[in-house]
């Protein structure tokens, strides 16, 4: 009778204890709205291409050239420290860095594959983005996953819709951001 006693309270204090966390899980479960994100702002990416002699301007350099295969620069591996600014001039300040790689990832047309990180040391953010994804080049614009933040933005996830503001061949090119977050601590 005893040990029936035992087992019964063993029983409703595990009851309560799963009905506990299922309405605390529910209760803080987030609801997501694609047409309102909690955080949006633009941002340009600038990126210039090392050329073998213009070591001041360059923030990029290829560290793996392209394979052969096909002839679409497949395989060409590009490191970069590119800045991002507010505006679509190169020269306006800098809010913050993207520091990462692509590589050039289609055989048959021109395709790359983004990893890197913007880096905020300003005074209206601190803290970074990790940003991933496939770069469309064809396509007007692409989305990237935001996968992750620190600082103003811990833990934060969204997307980043690239649209090419300009094209200067290998040399240069310039990216419009539209960063949305949608989940903001």
């Amino acid at each position: 009778m005893r040990n029936m006693l035992a087992h019964k309270s063993c029983f409703l204090l595990l009851l309560l204890f799963l009905l506990f966390t299922s309405q605390f899980s529910s209760a803080t479960k987030k609801t997501l709205n694609k047409d309102k994100p909690c955080k949006r702002f633009v941002l340009y990416f600038h990126d210039i291409l090392f050329g073998g002699s213009d070591v001041a301007n360059a923030t990029s350099a290829a560290v793996a050239n392209e394979t052969g295969l096909g002839n679409f620069k497949f395989g060409k591996l590009i490191v970069f420290d590119d800045p991002m600014t507010k505006d679509n001039h190169l020269l306006s300040p800098a809010v913050a860095r993207a520091q990462g790689f692509y590589f050039y990832d289609m055989k048959n047309d021109y395709n790359s594959w983004f990893a890197y990180t913007l880096v905020f040391n300003s005074t209206e953010h601190k803290g970074t983005l990790n940003i991933m994804g496939v770069d469309i080049m064809a396509a007007q614009t692409r989305d990237l996953s935001i996968v992750g933040g620190t600082g103003d933005f811990f833990m934060a996830r969204g997307i980043a819709t690239f649209v090419t503001d300009t094209f200067q061949g290998a040399k240069y090119f310039r990216l419009k951001m539209d960063i949305k977050l949608y989940e903001c601590y």
